[in-house]
C-alpha cells in the first residue's frame, strides 16, 4: 500500500500508520493518547480520513 490517503471516509489504524510513515504500534499509541482522531465501531478503531488530512494540512480525498 502507498502512503496516499484512501478515498474512503475512514481508514484503519494500520492504514493511518502507513500514511504517517510510522510503525503500527506508534499509531495505536497516538490513537490512545488522542493525538490521532478516532472512533470505535464495536471493537474496531476507525480514523476519519478527512480529520487526518486536516491534521496533516492536506486536502481530503474526494468522495465518490
Amino acid at each position: 500500500m502507498s502512503n496516499a490517503l484512501p478515498d474512503r471516509a475512514t481508514m484503519t489504524v494500520t492504514e493511518a500508520a502507513e500514511v504517517l510513515g510510522v510503525h503500527r504500534d506508534a499509531a495505536y499509541d497516538a490513537v490512545h493518547r488522542g493525538d490521532i482522531p478516532s472512533f470505535r465501531v464495536g471493537r474496531a478503531i476507525r480514523i476519519p480520513t478527512a480529520k487526518l488530512a486536516a491534521l496533516l494540512g492536506l486536502a481530503p480525498p474526494p468522495h465518490p
